[in-house]
């Protein structure tokens, strides 16, 4: 379970200060946590670093992160010439704000696609119900700050009969 985000006033200021404090060298890289995307191309290899929450994940009980209450946050390593595949939240809007690096992001709607690359200090806010993905089409890693707006958003859905598609469906053993 994760660390709970109850402001307990009869503990301490510091006390509950420091509850609430995720230090980057407490964080792991998880290259598992997409691990049924790997499976159907190295290409989407990256790790998923959590701090507030699971993220899209759905790794909402690690118990190294912190409790989320309305949102989610956590950074994600992508490598050189890997992406996150197109996928949509129906139910939670998402923010990634680029860290290092360049990333290369893409939405599809209607059967239209549109690219932008966000650089250092640049950020996309995505609406629920919007087909996104991103790629690193560079020779270094880039780091990307992720945020969604629930505590726990529903896991994402892909474009009908894809690769992505499919692999979630074998994944979850149907």
């Amino acid at each position: 379970m994760p660390i709970s985000t109850e402001n307990d006033t009869s503990l301490p200021l510091k006390e509950r200060m420091d509850k609430m404090t995720v230090k980057f060298a407490s964080r792991e890289e998880d290259w598992g946590a997409l691990d049924f995307q790997t499976k159907v191309s190295p290409r989407y290899k990256r790790a998923q670093i959590r701090y507030l929450g699971g993220g899209g994940t759905g790794q909402h009980d690690d118990p190294n992160i912190l409790e989320a209450q309305h949102f989610t946050l956590s950074t994600m390593l992508l490598p050189a010439g890997c992406e996150g595949p197109l996928h949509i939240h129906h139910d939670v809007e998402e923010v990634f704000f680029v860290i290092q690096g360049n990333v290369t992001i893409f939405w599809e709607e209607n059967g239209v696609e549109e690219e932008m690359v966000l650089g250092p200090r640049d950020m996309i806010f995505t609406p629920a119900g919007m087909y996104r993905g991103l790629r690193n089409d560079t020779d270094g890693d880039a780091l990307m700050l992720v945020m969604l707006g629930a505590s726990q958003p529903k896991l994402p859905d892909y474009p009908e009969g894809s690769a992505m598609a499919l692999a979630r469906k074998a994944a979850r053993g149907y």
